[in-house]
């Protein structure tokens, strides 16, 4: 991949900016929608996704898991308030996670089968931090931070190590388990052996990736612009520009239905992202 090396330095800053986000919960980011000093300020978002069970809205941030309540403000789910990196939504009520308990560490790969109230440590715990978690055709592909790898479990115990590569977002191909797509500082890596080799990264450059059932693949780019590829990330068409800045998550649940987390909330588009509306609101709670 021929690249002057400006570009280079140009596209690996506006990651590492996304990358920075994803450790410090002081961003900047107005309350519009939380009304009062009283409600619970969430300061940054790693995952969000839907419950297939009921439809309900989670979101996993700095301080714990959330879901709005009747008011639409941030209802913490269970007790923890511990920083959730990586979260996705596995079936109904049931999800896993990853981050660093309130006291520090790494907590590891863990396991929630109602709903996010309480947690199970599976493996990993003190040793891994997954700051990017998809599943899909039974299994966990996760993005190992601490470590640096790509890595994959079927029962959440037992782990194939991947690739090594310094990567943000792990999205999982709906119809081939072979296909893993990597966001990186050049751009968006394919896998077609399950996460074991990659390609470079190729433009342009992708900040989150979420894939459909029906292979729709949406991706935001490091200045909030939605795209959508419908042949695997060979090719990308800019749909729309999420409001509220700086992306920090994103979860397609179907062709038509996207939910985006950037700096100001959660947003939700029912028609394929070409308009959205807040689903929750974040505000500063400073850092951590």
């Amino acid at each position: 991949m021929n690249k002057r090396p400006s570009a280079v330095a140009a596209t690996a800053l506006a990651l590492a900016l996304t990358l920075d986000a994803c450790s410090d919960s002081g961003d900047s980011a107005d309350s519009t929608g939380s009304s009062a000093a009283s409600v619970t300020a969430v300061s940054h978002i790693h995952g969000i996704g839907l419950d297939p069970a009921d439809q309900h809205l989670y979101v996993a941030t700095h301080e714990g898991i959330y879901t709005p309540d009747i008011k639409g403000d941030p209802e913490l789910v269970g007790d923890s308030k511990d920083d959730f990196m990586g979260f996705t939504v596995a079936g109904d009520k049931t999800f896993y996670a990853s981050g660093h308990p309130t006291s520090g560490g790494n907590k590891g790969l863990i396991k929630s089968t109602d709903a996010g109230k309480t947690w199970k440590s599976l493996s990993l715990s003190g040793e891994s931090d997954f700051h990017a978690l998809d599943f899909a055709h039974g299994t966990v592909y996760g993005y190992d931070a601490t470590n640096g790898l790509v890595r994959t479990t079927k029962d959440g115990v037992s782990w194939k190590d991947g690739a090594r590569l310094e990567a943000l977002d792990i999205a999982v191909s709906p119809t081939d388990p072979g296909v893993v797509l990597v966001t990186t500082a050049g751009g968006v890596a394919r896998s077609s052996d399950g996460g074991k080799t990659f390609t470079q990264g190729q433009e342009p450059v992708m900040a989150l990736l979420s894939w459909t059932a029906k292979n729709a693949l949406y991706g935001i780019d490091t200045s909030g612009g939605l795209n959508l590829s419908t042949d695997g990330g060979t090719t990308w068409k800019k749909v729309s520009t999420v409001p509220g800045g700086q992306p920090q998550a994103l979860t397609a649940v179907s062709v038509e239905h996207v939910l985006a987390a950037t700096q100001t909330g959660v947003f939700e588009s029912k028609d394929g992202g070409k308009t959205f509306k807040k689903r929750l609101a974040v505000a500063s709670s400073g850092g951590h």
